[in-house]
């Protein structure tokens, strides 16, 4: 079963857990804006999104989505690159995409995305310096193949998450050799975010069933699987994680909880894994959602990227200080109320880049929509 996707346009608690107390409590008093500040991303056509976003440094960041979705419309895949000055739409008029749903990359040469083409089976996109094209893999063109999320690590190894044969698989490969390994070993699993925090050690995040719901699943590979206990919740699905160390990760996505009219909106998640135990943590907001995390140079938590239903006319961050996650606004203004869908470092600087749509709904006149924090 393919459940709701944790992406823009999902307008439910965790359960089950420990409650977050202590250094580990959002602060949801220190409402403040931190120099983050829109930056166009002009060309796209309404309604569209950018569902994730990658920088290989202050000159080089690619973004993509998907544009032109409007009454019983597909819509169609949208990219865009950063030159160092502006954001610039790239020709996919090549390409027979519906939506490119990741993008991963660490230098011109070394760029890679995977989106859903207009037939059933995904496909596999390379950066080739001006434009996307397809790559083969193994699976190419098989109907039961999903590619969801892509990784590059810093020696040009790529990393993907997805399915084949009706499990969940991660894909690795570089560029010229590629092999499926190992099925995860859950049952009615989906992973919707490949994360590497370092080579050869590769986190993976989701959703499970369960119990006629699901809930949210992080496993861990480096040469074998180990899945962590679930995040119980109701419809609980994990959007994207941290992994600090074995023993100290991050997990945020969405909970939808049970009834309800079509479009509601959930409640944002965060948990933290000690080794141990999840630990819910209060995310400082209590309607909305969380969509991506992001870490600083020394691979510690920085920032997550949300959408807070209660206060939509600027964006919603929430930022780790000092041991606490703080609850910070975008820049005014900038759109009616706008969505963030990621959230990722600028390498060589400590900087970052967010993405996502000017309004929460998929819907004309919504538009691509970007934010940076220089620093």
């Amino acid at each position: 079963m393919r459940r709701r996707r944790f992406v823009a346009g999902t307008i439910g608690a965790l359960s089950g857990m420990t409650l977050g107390s202590g250094p580990v409590r959002a602060d949801a008093s220190a409402l403040r804006t931190q120099g983050w500040q829109a930056v166009p991303a002009p060309g796209s056509t309404p309604a569209a999104q950018l569902r994730r976003i990658a920088a290989a440094g202050p000159q080089l960041a690619w973004a993509v989505g998907e544009e032109g979705l409007a009454g019983p419309s597909r819509g169609r895949a949208l990219a865009m690159l950063w030159d160092g000055s502006a954001w610039v739409k790239t020709d996919l008029s090549h390409l027979n995409h519906t939506r490119l749903s990741d993008v991963a990359g660490v230098c011109s040469t070394a760029a890679w995305s995977v989106g859903l083409p207009a037939g059933t089976a995904s496909q596999l996109l390379r950066w080739d310096g001006t434009t996307w094209r397809e790559a083969a893999f193994p699976g190419r063109g098989e109907p039961d193949v999903r590619l969801e999320s892509v990784a590059v690590d810093s020696d040009r190894q790529v990393w993907i998450c997805g399915s084949r044969g009706g499990t969940a698989r991660l894909l690795h490969g570089d560029g010229r050799q590629w092999r499926w390994l190992d099925p995860l070993p859950v049952a009615s699993a989906n992973l919707y975010r490949v994360v590497l925090r370092s080579p050869g050690e590769v986190w993976v995040s989701g959703d499970q069933g369960s119990g006629g719901g699901w809930s949210g699943l992080v496993a861990r590979w480096n040469g074998s699987w180990t899945v962590l206990p679930p995040i119980a919740g109701l419809r609980l699905g994990i959007s994207d994680l941290h992994p600090a160390g074995s023993d100290d990760v991050w997990a945020v996505g969405t909970e939808f909880g049970i009834g309800g009219p079509p479009g509601r909106p959930g409640n944002p998640a965060l948990a933290h894994w000690d080794g141990t135990a999840w630990t819910r943590v209060q995310p400082g907001f209590t309607v909305g959602a969380l969509s991506g995390i992001a870490g600083d140079a020394q691979g510690r938590p920085a920032w997550i990227s949300g959408w807070n239903y209660q206060d939509q006319s600027c964006s919603t961050y929430l930022r780790w200080d000092s041991g606490t996650w703080t609850v910070v606004r975008g820049p005014a203004g900038a759109a009616t109320a706008p969505y963030l869908n990621d959230v990722t470092p600028v390498p060589g600087t400590a900087g970052f880049w967010s993405a996502g749509m000017t309004s929460p709904t998929p819907a004309p006149p919504t538009e691509a929509y970007t934010e940076r924090l220089e620093a």
